[in-house]
């Protein structure tokens, strides 16, 4: 069977409904800080098995297919732009395009897994807090599966968001304040109605959903890729990027991992300083990136920490240089990424003089442009 893993102690625990952190490391939170005793989902051999005969995703993740929504989720495309590889000068550059997900976000490959874990539990109820992205993907994924959806959403979330979480029936919550405060109010509200959480890192199925796009990437190259460009906020998404790369070396498929890239905006870079100095101060997030705007990254110590041990790097990125990229990710692909999923390009511009033009290097697209308007026509005004 599955279990989860805490990432500290490595003490083992069942995967249960409402258990969301190890109860040993967790006692070790202070306020205002990333969380401790993160649990990661541990694949049994028997999964793995299967994943190396039919080479399905879904097959490392702790429910089974049945359970899943009827929408589907994932298996967006990874393309090679000709026009892109002749701006940069890399012919071995790709764009992984998870716009393309049913709500326009990567979110949904998170939702996705919560949903049907809910669904194999009888849990009727599910609550987060999101800037946006996130509550637009559950409510999406949960009015496909029926289920009851509750959203936090801080005062300053894009309206676009907003009317995508009302669209889907979603029952949203707007709270005076930010991320943050939003993040205590639901966490608050799951405790009294015994609703799912599936506040970002606090649940580890959140952490495990995101896991699909790294394995489909290497499934779709056929092999491993040298370097993957991956935007950061809270930390989650390139920690299920790192556990993707990782079950496909446990399976035996790779003997080694890509360097990983995380990017955040200058603005919002708390991941990026505990990676550089093994601690985590508050700061009050400022970037049009509003994705990857978090003042505490809740799952930000195992974000570095997978950094560390793999031998990543973590890249700041200033909002005009954000703006600057989605103009040329748009112009030169096709694809209209919001500011915060921009940042992977932006990032890649910055340090390209480092990294061999023979390399192969994947951009990882992670939000729809149409989420923010307001940003994009910020960025036509200035660089258009």
């Amino acid at each position: 069977m599955p279990e989860y893993i805490c990432s500290e102690c490595g003490k083992r625990y069942p995967i249960e409904p409402f258990l969301y952190l190890c109860p040993e490391c967790s006692k070790k939170q202070k306020e205002n800080e990333p969380l401790h005793g993160v649990l990661l989902v541990s694949p049994d051999q028997e999964q793995f098995e299967r994943f190396r005969k039919v080479g399905d995703p879904l097959s490392l993740l702790p429910v089974e297919r049945e359970h899943f929504p009827d929408i589907p989720v994932g298996n967006t495309p990874l393309f090679h732009s000709k026009n892109l590889s002749e701006y940069t000068g890399f012919k071995n550059l790709y764009i992984k395009n998870d716009t393309l997900n049913p709500t326009g976000s990567l979110k949904d490959r998170a939702s996705y897994l919560v949903s049907g874990f809910a669904r194999k539990m009888g849990i009727e109820e599910i609550m987060l807090a999101s800037t946006g992205n996130a509550a637009s993907s559950m409510a999406g994924i949960g009015a496909s599966a029926g289920q009851k959806i509750t959203i936090f959403v801080p005062e300053d979330a894009p309206e676009a968001k907003l009317v995508q979480c009302r669209q889907y029936g979603a029952d949203v919550k707007v709270v005076p304040g930010d991320y943050d405060r939003a993040y205590s109010l639901a966490l608050e509200y799951a405790d009294k109605q015994r609703a799912l959480s599936r506040n970002t890192a606090h649940n580890p199925l959140t952490i495990d959903g995101k896991k699909t796009v790294s394995i489909e990437i290497f499934l779709q190259m056929g092999r491993m890729p040298e370097n993957v460009f991956v935007p950061v906020g809270d930390g989650v998404i390139i920690a299920g990027v790192y556990r993707g790369f990782e079950d496909v070396v446990n399976a035996g498929l790779s003997s080694r991992m890509p360097k990983i890239f995380g990017v955040q905006a200058e603005g919002s870079d708390g991941i990026c300083r505990i990676y550089e100095t093994g601690s985590f101060e508050y700061r009050k997030p400022s970037t049009i990136a509003d994705s990857i705007s978090v003042g505490i990254p809740r799952n930000g110590y195992l974000a570095a920490g997978f950094l560390k041990k793999y031998k990543g790097e973590c890249i700041r990125v200033s909002d005009d240089e954000i703006l600057k990229a989605q103009i040329i990710l748009s112009q030169k692909t096709g694809v209209f990424a919001e500011p915060s999923a921009a940042a992977s390009l932006a990032g890649f511009l910055k340090v390209k003089e480092r990294i061999s033009g023979n390399e192969s290097v994947v951009l990882l697209i992670t939000g729809s442009g149409l989420k923010d308007i307001k940003s994009a026509k910020r960025a036509l005004e200035r660089f258009g």
